[in-house]
Protein backbone atom coordinates (compact mmCIF):
# COMPACT_ATOMS: atom_id res chain seq x y z
CA UNK A 1 0.00 0.00 0.00
CA UNK A 2 1.21 3.14 -1.06
CA UNK A 3 1.99 6.23 1.57
CA UNK A 4 0.46 9.33 1.31
CA UNK A 5 4.38 10.71 0.75
CA UNK A 6 4.33 8.20 -2.52
CA UNK A 7 0.75 9.64 -3.74
CA UNK A 8 1.35 13.11 -3.39
CA UNK A 9 4.74 12.84 -5.46
CA UNK A 10 2.99 10.66 -8.34
CA UNK A 11 0.43 13.30 -8.47
CA UNK A 12 3.01 16.57 -8.92
CA UNK A 13 4.40 14.27 -11.06
CA UNK A 14 1.59 13.97 -13.44
CA UNK A 15 0.90 17.84 -13.34
CA UNK A 16 4.14 17.90 -15.64
CA UNK A 17 2.64 15.76 -18.29
CA UNK A 18 -1.14 16.48 -18.18
CA UNK A 19 -1.09 20.65 -17.47
CA UNK A 20 -4.64 20.43 -18.42
CA UNK A 21 -6.21 17.44 -17.36
CA UNK A 22 -7.99 18.97 -14.75
CA UNK A 23 -9.45 21.81 -16.55
CA UNK A 24 -6.68 24.77 -16.21
CA UNK A 25 -7.12 26.94 -18.25
CA UNK A 26 -9.92 29.27 -19.24
CA UNK A 27 -10.95 27.19 -21.85
CA UNK A 28 -12.05 23.91 -20.35
CA UNK A 29 -13.77 25.54 -17.51
CA UNK A 30 -16.04 28.06 -19.07
CA UNK A 31 -19.75 26.67 -18.51
CA UNK A 32 -21.43 25.83 -21.66
CA UNK A 33 -25.06 24.25 -22.37
CA UNK A 34 -25.64 20.80 -21.16
CA UNK A 35 -21.70 21.00 -19.64
CA UNK A 36 -22.36 18.91 -15.95
CA UNK A 37 -21.20 21.50 -13.06
CA UNK A 38 -21.39 18.62 -10.77
CA UNK A 39 -17.04 18.24 -10.49
CA UNK A 40 -14.30 16.94 -8.80
CA UNK A 41 -10.88 18.36 -7.54
CA UNK A 42 -7.74 16.97 -8.53
CA UNK A 43 -7.26 15.66 -4.76
CA UNK A 44 -10.08 13.38 -5.50
CA UNK A 45 -8.30 11.91 -9.09
CA UNK A 46 -9.71 8.28 -6.98
CA UNK A 47 -13.37 9.29 -7.35
CA UNK A 48 -14.48 8.86 -11.16
CA UNK A 49 -17.28 10.80 -11.96
CA UNK A 50 -18.15 14.18 -14.15
CA UNK A 51 -15.31 16.93 -14.49
CA UNK A 52 -16.21 20.76 -15.28
CA UNK A 53 -16.29 21.66 -18.38
CA UNK A 54 -17.38 18.57 -19.97
CA UNK A 55 -20.53 17.18 -20.65
CA UNK A 56 -21.49 14.02 -17.89
CA UNK A 57 -20.34 10.94 -19.77
CA UNK A 58 -17.39 12.61 -21.45
CA UNK A 59 -16.57 13.94 -18.30
CA UNK A 60 -16.32 10.95 -16.46
CA UNK A 61 -13.87 9.33 -19.71
CA UNK A 62 -11.96 12.31 -18.74
CA UNK A 63 -11.90 10.81 -14.98
CA UNK A 64 -10.40 7.69 -16.46
CA UNK A 65 -8.33 9.21 -18.79
CA UNK A 66 -6.61 11.11 -15.93
CA UNK A 67 -6.50 8.43 -13.19
CA UNK A 68 -4.54 6.05 -15.71
CA UNK A 69 -1.99 8.93 -17.04
CA UNK A 70 -1.12 8.79 -13.43
CA UNK A 71 -0.47 5.38 -13.00
CA UNK A 72 1.45 4.52 -16.00
CA UNK A 73 4.19 7.59 -15.47
CA UNK A 74 4.43 6.58 -11.98
CA UNK A 75 7.03 3.41 -12.88
CA UNK A 76 9.08 5.83 -15.03
CA UNK A 77 9.56 8.88 -12.52
CA UNK A 78 13.07 9.59 -12.38
CA UNK A 79 14.62 7.57 -15.34
CA UNK A 80 17.54 8.81 -16.81
CA UNK A 81 18.42 8.61 -20.63
CA UNK A 82 19.70 5.11 -20.56
CA UNK A 83 16.84 3.66 -18.19
CA UNK A 84 14.74 4.78 -20.84
CA UNK A 85 16.39 3.91 -23.86
CA UNK A 86 17.11 0.29 -21.94
CA UNK A 87 16.15 -3.31 -24.50
CA UNK A 88 15.92 -6.15 -22.96
CA UNK A 89 16.61 -8.14 -26.30
CA UNK A 90 16.67 -7.49 -29.85
CA UNK A 91 13.26 -7.66 -30.27
CA UNK A 92 11.78 -5.77 -27.03
CA UNK A 93 10.40 -1.87 -27.35
CA UNK A 94 12.17 0.78 -24.59
CA UNK A 95 10.17 2.59 -22.21
CA UNK A 96 11.02 5.63 -24.25
CA UNK A 97 9.78 4.40 -26.93
CA UNK A 98 6.71 3.22 -25.73
CA UNK A 99 6.20 6.68 -24.07
CA UNK A 100 6.10 7.76 -27.75
CA UNK A 101 4.26 5.16 -29.11
CA UNK A 102 1.40 6.84 -26.39
CA UNK A 103 1.25 9.80 -27.98
CA UNK A 104 1.44 8.67 -31.10
CA UNK A 105 -2.06 6.31 -30.26
CA UNK A 106 -3.24 9.08 -28.81
CA UNK A 107 -2.57 11.45 -31.71
CA UNK A 108 -4.38 8.52 -34.01
CA UNK A 109 -7.85 8.16 -32.37
CA UNK A 110 -7.80 12.32 -32.51
CA UNK A 111 -7.30 12.03 -36.24
CA UNK A 112 -9.87 9.43 -36.54
CA UNK A 113 -12.72 10.73 -33.85
CA UNK A 114 -12.38 14.29 -34.00
CA UNK A 115 -11.35 14.76 -38.15
CA UNK A 116 -12.47 12.01 -39.81
CA UNK A 117 -9.58 10.62 -41.21
CA UNK A 118 -8.96 6.73 -41.00
CA UNK A 119 -5.91 4.81 -40.74
CA UNK A 120 -3.46 5.77 -43.97
CA UNK A 121 -4.74 9.24 -44.25
CA UNK A 122 -2.42 11.29 -41.96
CA UNK A 123 -1.05 14.12 -43.25
CA UNK A 124 2.84 14.80 -43.98
CA UNK A 125 3.41 16.11 -40.38
CA UNK A 126 1.90 13.48 -38.74
CA UNK A 127 3.36 10.85 -40.75
CA UNK A 128 6.83 12.55 -39.84
CA UNK A 129 6.13 13.18 -36.38
CA UNK A 130 4.23 9.79 -34.77
CA UNK A 131 4.18 6.99 -37.74
CA UNK A 132 7.43 5.62 -36.40
CA UNK A 133 6.43 5.60 -32.91
CA UNK A 134 2.97 4.39 -34.12
CA UNK A 135 4.49 1.52 -35.24
CA UNK A 136 7.43 0.56 -33.20
CA UNK A 137 9.76 -2.46 -34.08
CA UNK A 138 13.30 -2.27 -35.96
CA UNK A 139 13.22 1.36 -37.08
CA UNK A 140 12.09 2.73 -33.45
CA UNK A 141 14.60 0.69 -31.42
CA UNK A 142 17.55 2.08 -33.84
CA UNK A 143 16.57 5.47 -33.52
CA UNK A 144 14.28 6.30 -30.64
CA UNK A 145 16.53 6.77 -28.02
CA UNK A 146 19.08 9.56 -26.53
CA UNK A 147 16.53 11.57 -25.03
CA UNK A 148 15.41 12.34 -21.72
CA UNK A 149 12.20 12.33 -20.21
CA UNK A 150 10.74 15.76 -20.53
CA UNK A 151 10.32 15.00 -23.94
CA UNK A 152 8.79 12.38 -24.06
CA UNK A 153 6.47 13.92 -21.27
CA UNK A 154 5.93 17.09 -23.87
CA UNK A 155 4.90 14.59 -26.42
CA UNK A 156 2.45 13.12 -24.20
CA UNK A 157 1.40 16.25 -22.77
CA UNK A 158 0.70 18.17 -25.31
CA UNK A 159 -1.50 15.78 -26.87
CA UNK A 160 -3.60 15.46 -24.17
CA UNK A 161 -3.97 18.90 -24.32
CA UNK A 162 -5.51 18.93 -27.81
CA UNK A 163 -7.48 16.04 -26.72
CA UNK A 164 -8.99 17.93 -23.93
CA UNK A 165 -9.86 20.57 -25.72
CA UNK A 166 -11.64 18.92 -28.38
CA UNK A 167 -13.46 16.29 -26.13
CA UNK A 168 -14.75 19.70 -23.99
CA UNK A 169 -16.62 20.65 -27.66
CA UNK A 170 -18.40 17.95 -28.07
CA UNK A 171 -21.28 16.22 -26.12
CA UNK A 172 -22.75 12.71 -24.85
CA UNK A 173 -24.47 12.21 -28.05
CA UNK A 174 -21.56 12.19 -29.91
CA UNK A 175 -19.63 10.06 -27.27
CA UNK A 176 -22.26 7.24 -27.80
CA UNK A 177 -22.44 7.66 -32.08
CA UNK A 178 -21.68 3.84 -33.35
CA UNK A 179 -19.14 3.28 -35.92
CA UNK A 180 -20.47 0.18 -37.76
CA UNK A 181 -17.45 -0.40 -40.00
CA UNK A 182 -14.90 -0.19 -37.09
CA UNK A 183 -12.45 -3.08 -37.86
CA UNK A 184 -13.42 -4.83 -34.48
CA UNK A 185 -17.22 -4.55 -35.34
CA UNK A 186 -19.97 -2.13 -34.22
CA UNK A 187 -18.02 0.08 -31.77
CA UNK A 188 -19.07 4.21 -30.41
CA UNK A 189 -16.94 7.22 -29.57
CA UNK A 190 -16.91 6.10 -25.69
CA UNK A 191 -15.77 2.69 -26.90
CA UNK A 192 -12.57 4.23 -29.01
CA UNK A 193 -11.48 6.35 -26.53
CA UNK A 194 -11.59 4.06 -23.69
CA UNK A 195 -9.28 1.84 -25.86
CA UNK A 196 -6.73 4.74 -25.46
CA UNK A 197 -7.28 4.08 -21.75
CA UNK A 198 -7.26 0.45 -21.72
CA UNK A 199 -4.03 0.71 -24.26
CA UNK A 200 -1.99 2.79 -21.66
CA UNK A 201 -2.82 0.51 -18.91
CA UNK A 202 -1.66 -2.76 -21.28
CA UNK A 203 1.52 -0.68 -21.45
CA UNK A 204 1.93 0.07 -17.72
CA UNK A 205 2.72 -3.27 -17.21
CA UNK A 206 5.63 -3.88 -19.84
CA UNK A 207 6.92 -0.47 -17.67
CA UNK A 208 6.74 -2.03 -14.22
CA UNK A 209 8.45 -5.28 -15.84
CA UNK A 210 11.50 -3.31 -17.73
CA UNK A 211 12.09 -1.02 -14.97
CA UNK A 212 12.36 -4.83 -12.24
CA UNK A 213 15.12 -5.38 -15.05
CA UNK A 214 17.05 -2.12 -15.60
CA UNK A 215 20.61 -2.39 -14.70
CA UNK A 216 20.61 0.52 -12.37
CA UNK A 217 18.13 -1.37 -10.42
CA UNK A 218 20.14 -4.09 -10.19
CA UNK A 219 23.23 -2.01 -8.92
CA UNK A 220 20.74 -0.27 -6.33
CA UNK A 221 21.04 3.15 -8.30
CA UNK A 222 17.47 4.03 -7.87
Amino acid sequence: MENQKTINERRNFIKKSSLFAFGTGGLLTMPQPGISQSTLSEEEINVFGPREGFSPQIGTLVSMLNWMRMVILGPVKGMSVEDLDYLIDEKANSIGAMLWHLAATERFYQIHTFEGRKWGEWDKKDVRDWNMASALGEEARKSIKGNDLDFYLQKLSDVRAQTLKELANRDDNWLMEVDQDWFWGPTNNYCKWFHVCEHESNHNGQFKFIKSRLPSMQKGER
